[in-house]
Formats: C-alpha cells, structure tokens, sequence
C-alpha cells in the first residue's frame, strides 16, 4: 500500500474548491487550518495564510462553514487544525461536536498537551525532543495516527529532510508498533515525501500546499500529483 498523502490548506472562501483539487491531485486526507492570531507552531507561510483568512472573516463559526462546504465537494478525512485558545473561547465540547457535524474526521491541536482534555478525541503530535513514554503515551490515546512532528522548531519549506526523522520514527515504532506514523513539518518536495515515506505510513504537506494553493486549484493539483507519484514510486512504496 501507498503511502498516505495529507494536505494543509487554510480555511478561506476559496477552501472547498482547492481542496477538492488537491484531493484530485491524490490526496488521501485533507487537514484544514483554523487561522489563529498567535500560531506557535507555524512559520511564515502558514502564519501569513492565517492573516489573510482572520482578514476575511475567518473565524470558528466560518470556518466550521467552511468545513462543512469541504465535506460536500469531497469524500476523504477532514481534520481541523488549530489551537487551544480557540476551543477555550469556543467551548471544547460544543467545537467537537459543531466539527463533527460539519463533517471533520478528527481534530489537531497543535498546542494543547497530550493529558489536557483527555475526553477530546484528537491525534497527538510528537517531536524529536519528546522522551519515550511520552510518545508511547501519546500513541496509545492518539485519533488513528501519531503525527511525527520532524523538526525542533516551526511548520515551513525546507531545503533539505530533517535527519531526525528517522531516530524519531523508530522510537514511535518501537513505542507503538501497531499505531500509523504520518511525518510532516518541513516536507516540501517529491524528493523529501519519498525520502520520509521510507521512515513513515504517511506525510503531510503543509507550507509547500499553501503555496501551490496561492495560484489557484489547477496548481495546487499539479503538485498534489507530483507528491502522489513521488510515493507510489517502487522505492517509496513501503515503509522501513
């Protein structure tokens, strides 16, 4: 089996239809930026798509719109990513159930700790700095897959792989050996997704979708395809 392909794209007027281009590009989930005004984990791509949507209007109630126009042009897992300020405005249990009634799949909170609001189905991210039993704690109550977090640092496009990856992948094998592992952060090119394909169940593609994304759905497909080729390639095809 492939590889799974997991596309961000920021919430806005323009979501649905990109994200049904991505989806055509070979996308297998698409994971949707709730814009907040101080987002930790993104670099300047990601933070500066967030100010464009917050300057559109973007905010939960839209964006919960904007979820469930996505759910009606397609047919994959969609995850809102966001942070925890805003649940705390919104109300953690009225955003899990307004999100599952727009049609989101699961949810990511970038900034909220694995024990925090255990009852809050989520999928946990884990990164090079996190010890062992956080990372067996974090795949044991994790949505459906670990999300390796393969930099120190923030979301962004990237010259090269970080090499931390697969010291990370292993210890999240060997912590959960039955749990996904979907690797992102910094993952920009065909070359980088095959090269984290061989560590990974799956990637995520983040600041370099955002870009293609600027220029329109017919872009953002092309360099969908191009990643989807990169990992159904022989040498990408099975994880190590």
């Amino acid at each position: 089996m492939s590889p799974a392909l997991v596309i961000y794209l920021m919430s806005g007027p323009d979501t649905p239809a990109l994200a049904e281009a991505a989806v055509k590009g070979g996308a297998d989930l698409v994971e949707l930026g709730f814009p907040f005004s101080d987002p930790l984990a993104d670099g300047p791509v990601v933070r500066r798509a967030a100010e464009r949507a917050l300057a559109h209007g973007m905010r939960t109630a839209a964006c919960l719109e904007c979820l469930a126009e996505t759910r009606a042009r397609v047919d994959v897992p969609l995850v809102p990513m966001t942070y925890s300020s805003l649940l705390e405005a919104y109300g953690y249990d009225r955003f899990a159930s307004d999100a599952r009634e727009a049609g989101a799949t699961s949810l990511i909170v970038a900034d909220l700790p694995v024990d925090a609001h255990p009852e809050l189905r989520r999928i946990h991210l884990v990164a090079p700095t996190s010890t062992d039993e956080r990372i067996a704690h974090a795949a044991a109550v994790t949505d459906g897959w670990l999300y390796l977090v393969t930099v120190t640092g923030t979301t962004g496009t990237r010259t090269d792989l970080s090499p931390a990856l697969a010291g990370l992948a292993e210890r999240a094998r060997a912590a959960a050996p039955d749990v996904p592992l979907y690797a992102g952060f910094g993952i920009s090119t065909p070359a980088h997704a095959a090269a984290a394909s061989r560590h990974a169940d799956g990637i995520v593609v983040g600041s370099a979708a955002v870009l293609a994304a600027e220029e329109g759905p017919e872009t953002l497909r092309s360099f969908v395809a191009s990643l989807r080729a990169a990992l159904d390639a022989p040498v990408a095809a099975s994880p190590s």
